[in-house]
């Protein structure tokens, strides 16, 4: 399958283009969702202003000429041009956020394979929030092309090198999860019910 055939599918179609084969995403949990919304939500709200823009899972990127892949979150710099009608971006954004799934899989995946990737497309920055361990990892291009840890950071209010103004309070992030979230296996509690 070539990029523009992966381009081409509908909406609907799950996966990503690994070596011209469709290949398997992960499949996100309630916490991966809750995550992503917050992330889209605060770095939305503090992009707008500054014309950043902000993308979540079904913006396809072209990393490579045999690769694609959807983001859980990325973000462009002011003045980036996309082709309005385009269902493929060959244009790296400045950020890409992968929040890491507990599949062992998918986390090689994310620390691995897009990392590489990524890191040849020319994403500047890229992060990987993982949930569960409760870490947001800051990563940022060096100039060798590679990508060079530059923090770690598990609570608080999180100032971010590179982007003036943003402030990730991890803090809110998990007690938002925690007050959305059940451990417990109680009847209704899913669909809402009592």
């Amino acid at each position: 399958m070539t990029l523009e055939a992966w381009a081409d599918l509908d909406e609907d179609e799950p996966g990503e283009l690994s070596q011209g084969r469709l290949v398997e995403e992960e499949v996100p949990s309630i916490l991966h969702e809750i995550v992503v919304a917050w992330l889209l939500r605060v770095l939305g709200n503090w992009a707008a202003p500054r014309r950043y823009i902000v993308f979540g899972s079904e913006h396809k990127l072209a990393v490579s000429a045999t690769r694609g892949r959807k983001a859980d979150v990325c973000m462009y710099t002011p003045g980036t041009r996309l082709r309005a009608r385009a269902a493929l971006s060959r244009t790296p954004p400045a950020l890409i956020v992968e929040v890491l799934s507990p599949r062992a899989r998918d986390v090689r995946r994310d620390r691995l394979e897009k990392l590489e990737e990524y890191a040849q497309f020319g994403v500047r920055w890229y992060w990987l929030l993982d949930p569960e361990a409760r870490v947001l990892e800051l990563l940022e291009l060096g100039s060798d092309g590679r990508y060079v840890h530059t923090r770690s950071v598990s609570e608080g209010q999180v100032h971010v090198a590179g982007f003036e103004g943003l402030t990730l309070d991890l803090s809110a992030l998990w007690i938002e999860a925690e007050d959305l979230l059940s451990d417990e296996d109680e009847p209704g509690v899913e669909s809402g019910q009592e």
